[in-house]
This record gives C-alpha cells, sequence and structure tokens, in this order.
C-alpha cells in the first residue's frame, strides 16, 4: 500500500526561544535574527480573521510510527521537508548535504566528496572516514536501509517528502539509530495520469534535471513512475602546481578539478491485483563520476582559523586531480495484504555498489611543506570499494483501524558484505624507516549480520491520552578480514597486527512516549527511549602497518518532553521540544601520527538542548518559517586523551586542552570537550511572497537563510579547527503560471559568496570550504 501524503512543501519554522538560554548559549545573531523574523510576522495580526479562509495550513502526514498519521498527533520530534522545497535548494546540484541547517538539530558535511555524507542529529554523528565506518543517523529510503556510507550518498530525486526523526528510534527502526533517522519517501505509481520535472543551468554550467512521470497501465490494477536525475558541474578549480608530479598523473591545468556527472533513474511498478493485495516493485540505478574533496594544506595559520586562500585553485602534485566514480544498483519488492484486522506487509530489498575516490590527502606536495627540514605528507590516498552487496528482509504484521489498541510486530534480516582496498603513497614515517614508499595498499573483506525482532503497542487510555511502548531485541555481528598487502610497501612483512577481528553484541532497544491532547489544537507529549549502536571495526590501521582498532556498542537513554500546536485559526503551527541525553560508551574517532583513523570508547557524552520550529501564514499570499536548535553536549571521560595535530612530533595547531607526552606523540585531555561537529545553534529562516497576476498566474520571491553556532570539528580544543556563526543565503525571484502547473525563475545559492570553513585535516593545517556561489534560471512543471 502507498500513502498519500498532504503536506506543504515548505521549510518548518520556528519562532521560539527565551532571552535567558539565549544568553546561555551566548548567540546574540539567533536573537537578532529572531527579532526580525518575529517583527515580520507580526505585521499582519490584525487581518488574520479576514484571511483565516485563505490562510490556513494544510496538514501534514507522517509515517514516523510505521503508520500514516497527522504529524501533529505523533509523541515524536519529528521535522518535515516537502519535495518541492528540496528541489528548490538543490537547483544548484547540490546532493543530499543540502538538508543541512534546514531543520532543527540537523547538520550534514563530507570530506570525502559526494560519496561519503556524515550526517549528525543532536550533535550525535561519526567524523569516521574508514569507508566502513557505522553512524548512529540511520537513511531509510522507500522503507529501505540504507546502512554502506555509500549507500547513504544515493541521490535524491523525485521526492515527496522528507521526515527527519530527532532522539533514538531503535524500537522500530533497530540499531545504529542512537541519533535518529532521516527517511526519504519518493513519489509513487498512481491511477490517473501524473508527471514532474524541474531543470536549471547556472554557474559553472551547473546543470540539473529531476522529474519523474508515472500512470496506469492496466487501469485500477497496474501502475507506473519512471524517474530521473542528471546534475552536472564543469571543472573550475585550477591546478597550479609546477614542479615534476611524484606519481606522474598531474601537470599545471585550468579548470581541472571541481566537476562532477551524476545520472539516475528508477523504475517503479504498482499492482493492485485485489482490494487486498499491493505489490510495489522498484528497481534504481546510478551513475556518478566527480572531484573528491579539496583540501587546502596550511589554508589555516596557527592561532586563527580564518583563510585567504582561494576555493578555486590548489597545488596538487598527484593522484590524478582527485577523481572518483561509483556506480550503485538496487531493487526493492514491497508486498502487502490487507486481512480486514491486521496487514502483512514484507519489504525485500538488495542494494550493490562499487567505486573509488582518490585523493591529494596532503593538500600539496610534499616537498613544499617540511617539517623539521625533511619533506612531510601522506601523498595521495584512495579508498576502493570492489565490491559490495546489501541483502534486507523485513516482515511486520500491524492492526487496521483507528481502536483505542493500535500494535505491531516484526522481525528484519540486515547482510552486508563487501572487499575494500585502501591505498597510501608517499613521504611518511614508518615504524622503522623513512622514506619514498611508492605502494602501500591493503585489502579488506568485511561482513555485517544483524537480525532484530521487534513490536509496539498504542492505547488511548482516555480520549485525551495514548500511551505508547516499543521493545526491540537486536543481535548485530561484524567481522572484518585482511586478505591481501602489497608485496613492495615497506614493512609489511613485519606487520604484527590481527588480520582477523569479529565483534558482536545484543542488545534490547525500547522507548515509551506519552501523548496529551489539551485540544484539537495542542497536544502534549514526553518520551523516554534506549537505543544502541553495534560495535565497530576500523580495517584500515593496517594500511600503516598498524593494528585494526575497534569500539564496543554504545548504549544511550533519552529523555525528552515537548508540544505541538496550531494556532491563529490555523494560520500558524509551532512545535517545541526540550530533550536531554547520556551516551555511555559513547563510540569516538581520532587520529594518529600517520594521520589514520583510530577508533575508541569513552566512558560517557550528555547533551541538553532546546529545538523549535514553526510555519505561519499571516496574510494571504506571505508564508514565513523559522527554526532554531540550541544545544550543549560535553564528553565525560577524564582518562580519553586524543592525539593532536603534529607531523613527525611537532606540534602544528594551537592546543588549548591539557596534554601529556607518550613518547614523541602529544595528547589532549579531552574531558569536558563538546562532542565534534555538534553546533551549539541553528536557525533558519524561509519566507515567500507571491503576487497574484491574471486568473492563475503570480509572481513571486522567495528566500531561505541559516546561520550555524560555534561547532567544532576535532575532538580537542584549538584557535584553528572550528567554525562560528557560519551562515548562507539563498534567493529566488520568478513566475508560476496556470495554477501551479509551471514555473520559470531566477535563482542564487550561497547568494552572499561565503567562505566558510566546513572541516579540516589537523597535521596538514588543511582546509575544506563550502560550495561557491550559484546564480541561474530554473523551470518546472506539472501535468495533472
Amino acid at each position: 500500500m502507498s500513502d498519500t501524503f498532504r503536506r506543504i512543501d515548505r521549510y518548518k519554522a520556528c519562532t521560539a526561544g527565551n532571552g535567558d538560554l539565549m544568553r546561555k548559549f551566548g548567540i546574540q545573531k539567533v536573537s537578532l535574527l529572531t527579532g526580525v523574523a518575529l517583527s515580520a510576522l507580526s505585521f499582519a495580526t490584525a487581518a488574520l480573521a479576514q484571511e483565516a479562509s485563505s490562510t490556513a495550513l494544510d496538514e501534514i502526514v507522517v509515517t514516523a510510527e510505521r503508520r500514516s498519521e497527522n504529524l501533529q498527533k505523533v509523541p515524536v520530534s519529528v521535522a518535515v521537508v516537502g519535495g518541492d522545497q528540496l528541489r528548490a535548494v538543490n537547483a544548484d546540484g547540490s546532493d543530499i548535504l543540502a538538508l543541512s541547517g534546514k531543520v532543527p538539530s540537523f547538520y550534514a558535511e563530507t570530506t570525502t566528496g559526494r560519496i561519503f555524507p556524515r550526517f549528525y542529529i543532536r550533535g550525535l554523528g561519526n567524523i569516521d572516514f574508514y569507508l566502513g565506518a557505522s553512524q548512529p543517523v540511520s537513511i531509510i529510503h522507500d522503507d529501505v536501509i540504507l546502512e554502506h556510507v555509500v549507500l547513504k550518498s544515493n541521490p535524491l530525486f523525485d521526492i515527496k517528502q522528507v521526515e527527519v526523526l530527532r532522539g533514538p528510534q531503535g524500537s522500530l527502526f533497530g540499531r545504529n539509530t542512537t541519533a535518529g533517522i532521516v527517511k526519504f519517501d519518493t513519489n509513487k505509481p498512481t491511477q490517473t495520469l501524473e508527471g514532474r520535472a524541474s531543470a536549471s543551468y547556472g554557474t559553472y554550467g551547473t546543470t540539473t534535471f529531476d522529474g519523474g512521470i508515472g500512470g496506469p497501465i492496466v487501469a485500477d490494477k497496474l501502475a507506473f513512475r519512471v524517474s530521473a536525475l542528471y546534475q552536472h558541474r564543469d571543472d573550475y578549480v585550477d591546478n597550479t602546481f609546477a614542479g615534476t608530479s611524484a606519481d606522474g598523473t598531474v601537470t599545471p591545468k585550468k579548470n581541472a578539478m571541481g566537476g562532477f556527472d551524476e545520472k539516475d533513474v528508477r523504475v517503479q511498478l504498482l499492482a493492485t491485483p485485489t482490494d487486498q493485495l499491493t505489490v510495489l516493485a522498484s528497481a534504481h540505478a546510478r551513475q556518478y563520476e566527480g572531484t573528491s574533496t579539496l583540501f587546502l594544506r596550511q589554508a589555516l595559520k596557527k592561532g586563527s582559523n580564518s583563510s585567504s586562500a582561494p576555493r578555486d585553485s590548489v597545488a596538487f602534485d598527484e593522484a590524478a586531480n582527485n577523481p572518483q566514480a561509483y556506480d550503485t544498483q538496487g531493487a526493492s519488492l514491497n508486498i502487502a495484504y490487507d486481512f480486514g484486522p491486521v496487514t502483512l506487509t514484507s519489504i525485500s530489498a538488495y542494494e550493490t555498489t562499487n567505486g573509488y575516490s582518490r585523493g591529494d590527502t596532503d593538500g600539496g606536495a610534499a616537498a613544499n611543506f617540511p617539517v623539521a627540514g625533511a619533506p612531510n605528507g601522506f601523498g595521495q590516498s584512495m579508498g576502493q570499494v570492489r565490491d559490495l552487496d546489501q541483502l534486507t528482509q523485513e516482515i511486520r504484521l500491524a492492526s487496521n483501524g483507528d481502536d483505542r489498541l493500535k500494535w505491531q510486530v516484526g522481525a528484519l534480516y540486515f547482510d552486508s558484505r563487501d572487499t575494500t582496498d585502501f591505498y597510501q603513497r608517499g613521504y611518511f614515517l614508518l615504524p622503522t624507516s623513512a622514506g619514498y614508499n611508492p605502494n602501500n595498499w591493503v585489502r579488506l573483506n568485511n561482513l555485517n549480520t544483524s537480525w532484530a525482532v521487534f513490536g509496539q503497542v498504542s492505547y488511548k487510555l482516555t480520549d485525551a491520552l495514548t500511551i505508547t511502548g516499543g521493545l526491540r531485541d537486536t543481535y548485530d555481528a561484524k567481522k572484518t578480514v585482511l586478505v591481501k598487502t602489497s608485496n613492495t610497501a615497506a614493512n609489511v612483512s613485519t606487520y604484527t597486527g590481527r588480520r582477523y577481528v569479529r565483534l558482536a553484541d545484543e542488545q534490547v532497544s525500547w522507548d515509551l512516549s506519552a501523548n496529551y491532547e489539551v485540544n484539537p489544537d495542542l497536544n502534549l507529549y514526553a518520551r523516554v527511549a534506549k537505543g544502541f549502536r553495534g560495535p565497530t571495526i576500523q580495517g584500515r590501521s593496517a594500511v600503516f602497518n598498524s593494528d585494526f582498532t575497534t569500539a564496543n556498542s554504545e548504549t544511550i537513554l533519552s529523555w525528552e518532553a515537548g508540544l505541538k500546536s496550531t494556532l491563529l485559526d490555523n494560520t500558524l503551527r509551532f512545535n517545541a521540544s526540550a530533550f536531554t541525553y547520556e551516551v555511555k560508551d559513547i563510540q569516538l574517532n581520532g587520529n594518529d601520527s600517520n594521520g589514520n583513523g583510530v577508533l575508541f570508547n569513552a566512558d560517557k557524552a550528555k547533551a541538553y538542548g532546546l529545538e523549535a520550529d514553526a510555519e505561519w501564514r499571516p496574510i494571504t499570499n506571505l508564508t514565513l518559517t523559522a527554526g532554531l536548535s540550541l544545544l550543549h553536549s560535553e564528553i565525560d571521560d577524564k582518562r580519553v586523551y586524543a592525539q593532536v595535530c603534529a607531523l613527525n612530533g611537532v606540534v602544528v595547531c594551537t592546543v588549548k586542552n591539557p596534554t601529556i607526552k607518550v613518547g614523541a606523540n602529544t595528547f589532549a585531555q579531552i574531558d569536558g570537550q563538546p562532542l565534534p561537529n555538534a553546533p551549539k545553534y541553528n536557525f533558519s529562516f524561509t519566507g515567500r511572497y507571491d503576487l497574484p497576476v491574471g486568473a492563475d498566474g503570480k509572481l513571486f520571491v522567495a528566500t531561505d537563510w541559516n546561520i550555524q553556532g560555534y561547532t567544532n570539528f576535532v575532538l580537542y580544543d584549538t584557535d584553528e579547527f572550528y567554525s562560528k556563526d557560519n551562515f548562507e543565503g539563498g534567493l529566488k525571484l520568478g513566475y508560476e503560471g496556470n495554477n501551479g502547473g509551471y514555473e520559470v525563475a531566477l535563482f542564487g545559492r550561497n547568494i552572499t559568496n561565503e567562505k566558510n570553513l566546513k572541516g579540516v585535516i589537523e597535521n596538514y593545517m588543511a582546509a575544506v570550504y563550502n560550495e561557491p556561489r550559484i546564480v541561474g534560471i530554473s523551470v518546472s512543471a506539472k501535468l495533472k
């Protein structure tokens, strides 16, 4: 069965926050922006009564609890982004990272290009760049779990709705959801001919097409939908390196990198042979070629996080101008049979991918950046997934109807296996020798299997009070085998680390919530939930002749309470929640002296915060939204230290924590530090005004802005590796005709051309920046 979502394709917003809390978080800019937003909202209050009929908000339907429900009645903190709004911000060719900051408490970034996004909800995420890394944010695409980091990068096209569920979701969605989930639902086949398409062209030859069309094949029995995505950008970054290339792959070249080509297609068939049976079959394919993340070496200078380094020029001496490419295919079969009182659903899915990402890891020629008189740098690195296969099978039995008692039970099986190569070359120091290493690589076989049984019961104790409880038992096992090493790599013959590691754990996740309907326009809820992230293995260490590193399972206990309200004659939707959580045995990732990721468990981490969003239509043709999240997080473990920015024992950044020396290496105490990539605040604001023209047309202007508070990129405190008050804005001006049937517009993304620091490579004082300004023209049309 397919759900029919009725929603407003606009970002939700928030206009809440009190002065004391704002001062505590030190975010005067948010206070100012909120004040401006509230002032803009208030001017139309007097007209509300006359405008109520034309400004009423539509109901938003979500499937956060695996059922179609009104967003305002669900006792979970959920934010929703509609498909049209997502496509508006993707007109510049951006990928899944475009969602970052668009809803409260959600952040995303990458240091591996468009094939390895990293997600964070309420400050919880994973900064590890290892291809086998696990994340506490799960991605669910059309009810299919996408676990591997490359699969999580699958592009978004012909999307109907995005739901961000904040807080542990282990009862219904399983392990590795300690932070939450992001759920994507695409447009499904229909029994009437329907279609939509959007296209754009802009700066650097940026070209996009996102479309879908479908309808009946056999009336009331069989329908189809075909969806496609095309994204292209020309290379625009110059490589100015003029020396002797370390690997013979680089010569000075203008417009050498920075571009990409993304091609995707999806075909869906929906069969309804009887009134009770629904079969939805889906298959998709991806072909991608592009540029991996560009690291700008020594863009950061000691003592400051600002940089004058250009975003469109590098001096890479190897790695063939940072190419990356992946091919992905997948298929799923969703079968549902309605027995009347209950519906039985089976979801079978298969995903496979292969590809590589190659980059000049040190961000420049090693000989140009000597340390202690010697060339220093890792030269280039490459991660290659030779083949990956993921198989999932879920069976779920759920009650139907609106009785006081609702329930669902189910089981899930998950199997993911891959063969992955890691390659590293360049000038660097090995444990017993120094010099140029022409070929250092390893091959790993990884296997992750998991099974779970789960259930949820919801009971309406009174007409106003509903209690919901969920329980899930999960077994999760991982295995990594070192199957091959380079015969020519220095010291490989003396490798003494483990060649086989297996970790397994079984945990129970649960949640308990209460929803109280004060009146039809106001609901109060409270929720407590326990979840876990399974054990993790870091096998890439072997490329540096180091032993595997591992981390045991982490568990989270989260508490939250909130309100969901519809106010002012249904012209204002305002939702807010406060939360606190504690993660025990939290999995963290630091770097050793080679820049290699090192896994470890800290005793615990704690956090508390606030998130709110709202949408208001104060007068006809005007829609204003805003969203706010506030967060305080800290690591709680006096015994844990993290290795700091150093090359050959020389600390190259300003470390502000207490430090100790272990041999030639320096370690910083991280007790009390905020979680990495956990913004202290995030504020977003959008507005759109329509000016009617004729009987079925309108001119419009729309804008969106986001400002992000202090965000630390590493585990320790420095003067260099953080961002503060980053902001970006977008603008769109256009004409919409035929009652929304088509649109022509001018757009701009990052319209002020902000150069925001998004990540760092510590040892090289290297910076990663956001995308440059893109301006262009967009067109769209709908067939109804």
